[in-house]
């Protein structure tokens, strides 16, 4: 049973957004910062990566632990009501992501997957947002992984 109206869920959920998200928002000040460049939501690329980074050829996707189900995270729970909605929005999100993936190493593009729950970790602790940076910097400009998750 939900705590709250259809009408309020309905406006609650409509507030969520998919674009330029306090995590996303987080990664892009901190790679601009380090003189990384790139390009967002490039719409000439399969999938419409968060970020795009054209010199190396690398797809960076700032996932948000409920929507994209973060394997083994605690933000990634299933709601109380509606719960075969909400298995169903799950499973064709996973799907969706895996595809889209699949795609982008097929034209060699590389794929960095960015966690809502790392960033949260970076945001809380200096320490671990150095080691997790050097992580993404080294990832994009290294080419030698074609995939990461983080």
């Amino acid at each position: 049973m939900d705590i709250k109206s259809p009408e309020e869920r309905s406006r609650n959920m409509a507030r969520i957004k998919s674009r330029k998200t306090k995590p996303e928002m987080y990664i892009r000040s901190l790679l601009f910062r380090h003189h990384m460049r790139y390009r967002v939501n490039f719409s000439e690329i399969i999938g419409k990566p968060d970020l795009y980074f054209t010199k190396y050829r690398t797809a960076v996707f700032v996932n948000g632990c409920f929507w994209h189900r973060h394997k083994g995270c605690k933000y990634a729970y299933v709601p109380k009501s509606n719960v075969s909605f909400w298995k169903r929005k799950f499973e064709k999100n996973q799907s969706r992501d895996r595809e889209v993936t699949e795609k982008l190493m097929e034209q060699g593009i590389r794929c960095l997957i960015i966690w809502e729950c790392t960033v949260k970790k970076m945001t809380s602790n200096d320490s671990v947002r150095e080691m997790k940076l050097k992580q993404i910097i080294k990832f994009i400009t290294s080419g030698k992984q074609n995939y990461l998750e983080i």
